[in-house]
């Protein structure tokens, strides 16, 4: 059959356009298969099912790509030699024709095949590229631009005039097309991972391989270690199944777990933790490899761990249990007297206080303290009749007032600043009590703090609240302890004065509130007013002593209630932290509204969990003396809800 083309006219076997075809080929092992189907599969099977290894050495256990820039780097030796196209003619005469090889990158073979039917689909007058025919383009070189486009009405032209022919190759230059598409393969694929390297590589120091990843890069400097291990232990002739080891355990990637008490090695830690326990379980010294000495030490040191963690636990119990000491005034720190020596000291220090002045009030300290009464330094008097003024004169805000009878108002002093409010609170009670006529069998005076502190030793001497006394070791005179209701309890009923506690263990409202506490205190100032009366007067001046409350940490005394016209309760309190300057205001008119405000304290106010009070309700028979003192050897309060 005779055609022209552009340049020269020649004979030629002729083969349809859709029987174009590039034979896709195997990246890792260079296997040409026919399809990309197949292609697939292949790669599904031999490469991505298995464990990714390398045909040439012992690497295994890296992705894909990481796998072909190994081959294409570190065996590029192997398989790198000068190839050159060879166009042969289909057995009548050479010519120069232009001929178009086939295209090294799978790329353009990918895009090219959506048009082009596979080879096996061809006449038998068209032989396959399998069996050694390469396409060849005459009468016009075709470029890899257009290659590429094999979809346009160019190609389909080129195919009607009879461009397109196959041409029968000989055994080397297939070889050498072979090398050709590996070379290309190979660059395609360094251009294509070229870009992730650059921003963070990782060189193996053993082979010329590099990661992107430093665990992978770690994987493969252990196989090298594995590799060295097993030609050392294994000797001569031990190459190939040392490489079929390492590969095996590269590919596994199981990490064991070697038992502490024999030659086991396990390959989980759940496994390894049953089969020590068993060890454990059965006591076989002998099975294990320990000796009884062994043992015997093992149980050593294990007594003497535990004999450090309780001496530890005892000394921290210690140091906690002088801390507790140091918060309630119970580390022998001193008491009254050394609080205030040491405060004046500070003052003189620190040009507060001239030497002069100094003295001046130790010797009134002493004075004072040898008196057994208390100097007067912190107390306000007149503060009562001050109140009753106030709310007759303004007051419209108020349905009912109730007040106290006169009491003394004591604030803390430099020498029981922070622990001395159930003293002062005290004295205040003792203040209000020698104002009345039947308890004149009460000493004269306000006893000073020290004072107190041993008409309270005197009470536990008598035998009352025997468990309080306990916990201050029967000892208050030269301590800074707190005292609280019970203590208040006991010295009154030493001084045959009837008390009595109420402890309002828990919140009665919302909020943590106490509105029980609140209907008690109304209810005790109230009822002695109320007897015989139709209409009480608004404000009321009880002869009732104040009542003592004693929460956690402080204690106050209230010495009055007040009655919205809303029908809402307001405590007043007297606060030993206040200072006698602060509650001289309540004796002027102009400024005792002002401190009225600061002594109230409404239900919201009061958000403490637990209150206790003491209330002095009269005078106590010998009899009754002796029987409550008994019956304080388990004191139980009146408890409220």
């Amino acid at each position: 059959m005779e055609s022209e083309t552009g340049c020269c006219s020649k004979q030629h076997i002729y083969l349809p356009l859709n029987s174009l075809v590039t034979m896709p080929v195997c990246d890792i092992c260079c296997e040409e298969l026919p399809s990309e189907a197949e292609m697939k599969t292949h790669l599904f099977l031999s490469h991505m099912e298995n464990v990714m290894a390398c045909p040439f050495c012992s690497l295994s256990g890296v992705s894909y790509d990481e796998m072909s820039f190994h081959i294409n780097t570190a065996h590029i030796d192997k398989d790198s030699q000068d190839t050159k196209t060879t166009v042969v003619d289909s057995g009548q005469k050479n010519s120069n024709d232009c001929t178009a090889q086939r295209p090294s990158s799978t790329k353009t073979s990918n895009v090219n095949v959506k048009n082009i039917e596979t080879v096996s689909q061809a006449s038998p007058q068209s032989p396959s590229p399998v069996n050694g025919m390469t396409s060849s383009i005459t009468g016009t070189c075709l470029s890899q631009e257009t290659s590429t486009s094999l979809k346009s009405s160019p190609l389909a032209a080129a195919t009607a005039s009879g461009a397109i022919k196959l041409v029968r190759t000989t055994p080397t230059s297939s070889n050498n097309a072979s090398r050709e598409r590996k070379d290309g393969r190979r660059k395609s694929k360094q251009k294509r991972l070229s870009s992730p390297i650059k921003e963070k590589c990782f060189s193996c120091p053993m082979c010329s391989l590099v990661c992107k990843d430093c665990f992978i890069l770690q994987e493969h400097v252990e196989l090298h270690l594995q590799d060295q291990d097993a030609t050392e232990g294994a000797g001569p002739g031990a190459g190939s199944s040392k490489e079929a080891s390492s590969t095996s355990n590269g590919r596994s990637g199981v990490m064991h777990y070697e038992c502490p008490m024999c030659a086991l090695s396990c390959t989980s830690s759940s496994s390894l933790q049953e089969h020590v326990e068993l060890h454990l379980e059965n006591g076989s010294a002998s099975a294990t490899g320990y000796s009884s000495e062994d043992l015997t030490l093992a149980r050593k040191l294990q007594e003497e761990e535990e004999q450090k963690w309780r001496e530890a636990e005892t000394r921290r119990e210690a140091e906690d249990f002088k801390k507790l000491q140091k918060q309630f005034g119970l580390d022998n720190s001193g008491g009254y007297r050394k609080q205030m020596e040491r405060t004046m000291e500070r003052a003189v220090s620190r040009g507060q206080m001239v030497p002069a002045e100094f003295h001046r009030k130790k010797a009134e300290m002493l004075e004072s303290l040898a008196s057994g009464m208390d100097d007067g330094r912190s107390k306000t008097s007149g503060l009562v009749e001050a109140l009753c003024k106030y709310y007759q004169k303004d007051a419209s805000d108020c349905a009912h007032v109730w007040l106290c009878a006169e009491t003394d108002h004591y604030s803390s002093s430099e020498g029981d600043k922070g622990w001395g409010c159930g003293y002062r609170n005290f004295q205040m009670l003792l203040s209000s009590l020698h104002r009345m006529e039947q308890y004149n069998l009460l000493p004269v005076s306000v006893p000073s703090i020290p004072r107190v502190q041993a008409l309270i030793e005197e009470a536990w001497g008598q035998g009352a609240d025997p468990q309080g006394a306990s916990h201050f070791n029967h000892r208050l005179q030269g301590t800074r302890a707190w005292i609280g209701a019970t203590e208040i309890y006991a010295v009154l009923t030493s001084l045959n004065v009837k008390a009595r506690i109420v402890d309002f263990h828990k919140p009665s409202g919302p909020g943590d509130t106490h509105p029980r506490l609140f209907e008690w205190v109304k209810q005790y100032f109230s009822h002695s007013t109320s007897r015989g009366a139709r209409l009480p007067p608004k404000v009321v001046q009880t002869t009732l002593p104040p009542i003592y409350l004693q929460h956690q940490g402080h204690s106050r005394s209230i010495v009055g209630m007040e009655q919205k016209v809303n029908g809402n309760l307001c405590l007043l309190l007297f606060d030993p932290g206040c200072a006698p300057r602060e509650m001289r205001r309540v004796l002027s008119q102009d400024t005792a509204g002002t401190m009225v405000r600061r002594m109230r304290k409404f239900s919201g106010g009061l958000k403490h969990r637990q209150y206790q009070v003491v209330a002095v309700e009269g005078l106590l028979t010998p009899e009754e003396k002796r029987s409550r003192i008994l019956n304080s050897r388990t004191l139980c309060a009146e408890k409220i809800p």
